[in-house]
């Protein structure tokens, strides 16, 4: 994946509310692809500053202010200020700010697309000039586009929190090689080399800190602003912020494999997902807009035939007003507007959302069914005691150990690793097996080696005392050739704030499940400790798949949080997949719909907050949109509305709208008693 422009995170700016297509149409008048199709950079106000966003307004709205003053003898009013000088005047002040829409009216047309937006404001405006209101025609179109140019400036502001993300890495890095350094380009390091990272220098690359420790401001990966220390063999990310003294790091994965290039793909792509509610608006679009305009055709013509004192013009312009009062802008922008606030909202407190349809099932979820081991418990095992037959050769069991947990990536697997140390490896095992929620297997001089939990040795019927099994601490037994050698005793520890998260959780309605592979005293321990009612220990990924179809088939919306690659496929099967990102799996967090970035349970109830707030505020902006335009259409079709009415009831709202959108960009999700 080549380095990606922090333009590709788009959604559509000014001019993009067009009511019956899914192309979004940029403010030069070129049509961008729809989100999932990925495309270039958002055209209105890019590279632009204010000023020359607004100066075509500025300059029509001198013009409309002065021609107003000359016709309502606010100035004494010239004799030349008549006729078509005064036409020629107003379709001056007009040109700016309509010919963009004109243009972008004929491209839609060309598309087959006769009823998007900039054709009802065409017509409308055009019709105004027609009927001899010049200065409502240039109002509507004026208002219009500063609508349009101030909806781009709030795209701009939602895009900042995730555009940040895609400035995190250096282009260059400086590799070591020998007593020499030198600089090289980052996406030229390759997985070995050894680079230098001095104070206040971010990290190009995944690494493993060949220093003695340093600090790590890691807030562009986890949100939170607490520096990190790390020690010498942990594992550092492209995005982290070196604090107090030089450090080397082994890099460990390509530039295009770092987990932040994986967060930046995911973030790119997060739009291409559309809420439930985005795909109703573009769907109701679709038929609302030519039905409002077969209406104003309607009720141009229809009184003729039942009004004694009819006058085409007041007709026409009733139907005027009630074109530019239907156009959808409102709903069209300020609904993916919210939606992409929340994402972004989501990304500043270290939560990627991979869809808005996702922060919608958040706000509906009813169940948290959640994995023990790297979602509540820290994950980081440590080998409490270990246990070898007498009978067996101890030291060649443990080098046959040693080489069969190197074949795993599992935390359990890592801890014996790490414990067994400096314990020699040996060639020779041959078949070597990972039984998923089991353990491994492998044969040496064709005798079977496993190493895993009771239900492997139930499957390969190796007996093994009671008290062996009873040993509340979760056990990873040794087997060899059809006999149990000995075991390992495994501890874990809870996470700080899993017990905050689990009580928030049920403070806002939801139930939380606790689902485990592991033995079911140790899960019904820290279900104990963590206030969980229902937990399940002992289960295969087959057995958490079931379980959670269960709850779905209750009716049910489900969210479900794993690390590893057993949770894949529940996962999958959730309504919103969540998985730890700091050491959750890459299976894991490929399928999950969001991925929390510092492994923190207490970021679970945020999302579903965020989620929530998400939700109320495009509710909101769909209630007041729909409230403004009914009144406003019915009093305009009944000649007691005008233009300036209409004005309001279009862009007025669509201001409103984007304001309120908005505002989830500042608000905290902390707890749950910070307030807006």
């Amino acid at each position: 994946m080549a380095q990606l422009d922090p333009n590709q995170i788009h959604i559509a700016e000014s001019h993009s509310c067009c009511c019956a297509t899914d192309d979004h149409h940029t403010g030069d008048g070129t049509a961008q692809q729809p989100d999932n199709q990925g495309g270039g950079p958002s055209a209105v106000g890019a590279g632009q500053s204010k000023l020359q966003l607004f100066m075509p307004a500025i300059f029509s709205f001198v013009l409309l202010i002065v021609g107003l003053a000359l016709d309502n003898n606010w100035l004494s009013k010239p004799a030349f200020f008549s006729g078509w000088v005064r036409l020629l005047w107003y379709v001056i002040a007009y040109a700016p700010v309509a010919l963009p829409v004109i243009r972008d009216m004929f491209r839609a047309i060309s598309k087959n697309d006769f009823f998007s937006e900039f054709t009802l404001m065409t017509i409308a405006t055009v019709g105004a000039f027609i009927i001899g209101v010049y200065p409502e025609g240039v109002a509507v179109m004026l208002f219009y586009t500063v609508g349009e140019n101030i909806q781009s400036l709030a795209v701009r502001k939602a895009r900042g929190n995730i555009r940040a993300l895609l400035d995190q890495r250096p282009d260059e890095v400086t590799v070591i090689q020998g007593e020499h350094s030198h600089t090289i380009k980052a996406h030229a390091a390759a997985v070995g080399m050894i680079i230098q990272l001095k104070p206040g220098e971010k990290l190009a690359l995944d690494g493993e800190l060949l220093s003695d420790r340093a600090a790590f401001d890691t807030a562009a990966l986890t949100g939170e602003s607490k520096p990190g220390t790390k020690t010498q063999g942990d594992t550092v990310l492209a995005g982290m912020v070196n604090l107090n003294r030089v450090a080397r790091v082994r890099v460990t994965a390509a530039y295009t494999d770092s987990k932040l290039s994986r967060i930046l793909t995911l973030v790119q792509h997060a739009t291409a997902q559309k809420a439930p509610t985005e795909l109703f608006i573009r769907k109701f679009a679709r038929w609302y807009t030519p039905a409002v305009a077969g209406f104003a055709v309607l009720i141009t013509a229809v009184p003729y035939f039942f009004v004694a004192d009819y006058v085409f013009s007041e007709w026409l312009y009733r139907a005027l007003v009630f074109l530019v009062i239907s156009c959808p802008c409102a709903l069209v922008i300020s609904i993916p507007l919210g939606y992409f606030g929340g994402i972004g909202a989501a990304s500043r407190h270290g939560l990627l959302v991979k869809g808005s349809n996702f922060l919608d099932a958040l706000a509906h979820a009813r169940q948290v069914v959640m994995d023990k081991t790297g979602t509540l418990t820290k994950g980081v095992f440590e080998v409490k005691e270990m246990v070898i037959d007498s009978e067996f050769d101890k030291t060649e069991i443990l080098k046959l150990v040693n080489t069969l947990e190197h074949h795993s990536t599992h935390p359990v697997a890592t801890a014996i690793q790490r414990y067994l140390g400096d314990v020699e490896r040996v060639s020779g095992l041959e078949k070597i097996e990972e039984e998923a929620g089991m353990g491994l297997m492998a044969t040496v001089d064709g005798q079977q080696l496993l190493a895993g939990n009771f239900r492997l040795l139930d499957k390969y019927g190796i007996s093994y005392p009671t008290a062996v099994a009873a040993i509340s601490d979760t056990v990873i037994a040794i087997a060899y050739d059809g006999k149990l050698v000995g075991y390992f005793t495994i501890a874990d520890e809870i996470k700080p704030d899993a017990q905050a998260a689990v009580r928030e959780l049920k403070t806002m309605g939801i139930t939380p499940t606790l689902l485990s592979g592991d033995k079911s005293a140790v899960v019904q321990d820290v279900a104990r400790k963590l206030g969980i009612s229902k937990a399940y220990g002992d289960l295969l990924p087959e057995d958490k798949v079931n379980m959670v179809k269960a709850i779905r088939d209750a009716g049910d919306r489900v969210i479900f949080v794993g690390d590893g690659l057993n949770d894949a496929p529940v996962l999958a099967l959730s309504d919103v997949g969540i998985a730890m990102g700091g050491l959750g799996s890459d299976a894991a967090i490929e399928t999950a719909d969001i991925v929390i970035q510092d492994d923190a349970p207490g970021k679970i109830p945020m999302g579903i907050r965020i989620g929530k707030a998400t939700r109320r505020i495009v509710w909101q902006n769909i209630t007041l949109a729909f409230s403004v335009k009914i009144a406003v259409l019915l009093l305009g079709a009944g000649g007691m509305a005008s233009m300036w009415e209409a004005v309001f009831a279009d862009v007025g709202v669509a201001l409103l709208a984007i304001l309120n959108a908005i505002r989830i960009q500042r608000m905290s999700f902390g707890t749950l008693d910070e307030k807006e």
